[in-house]
């Protein structure tokens, strides 16, 4: 895997046990890794856990965020509420590679119910050890933290 870093990572109860799973593999992989809850599988609100990632790595406790839910779609979308979160929905390694070199994403979700473990690592790895590119992709980045006065 790639250097050391690190890593938050955040589930609600539907993705607790991969939210485990994967944060021990990370740890043994060498990576720090803060686990921001929940600290058990009894229902919570995936909100809370993504508002909480988002504002880890935006306040640069975590070089990237991992969030995980049921689907993964609720997560990443409470995660890129924060202008500074670029948090990318990833089922594979080939969007995973992308949403670093592209979007320079800072952030993961993935689907417990819909992504296995096998393929969460390697999406994972992927997505660690990938670079951004920099070049023709930094003012399209630079503007998804920006609110746009005219889409016209």
């Amino acid at each position: 895997m790639c250097a050391r870093m690190k890593i938050a990572i955040a589930s609600d109860h539907a993705a607790f046990d991969l939210k485990q799973e994967l944060g021990k593999w990370l740890r043994e992989c060498g990576h720090e890794v803060a686990d921001l809850g929940p600290e058990n599988d009894s229902r919570v609100d995936y909100p809370d856990f993504g508002y909480r990632l988002a504002q880890h790595v935006a306040d640069g406790q975590a070089e990237r965020g991992i969030a995980l839910c049921g689907s993964g779609i609720g997560i990443s979308i409470a995660v890129n509420r924060h202008p500074a979160l670029r948090c990318a929905l990833v089922s594979e390694p080939l969007s995973a590679r992308l949403c670093r070199e592209h979007n320079d994403a800072n952030a993961i979700a993935i689907g417990a119910r819909l992504t296995g473990v096998d393929m969460a690592k390697a999406c994972i790895e992927t997505f660690l050890a990938t670079s951004f590119a920099g070049d023709r992709h930094t003012g399209r980045v630079a503007k998804l933290s920006q609110i746009p006065q005219d889409v016209s």
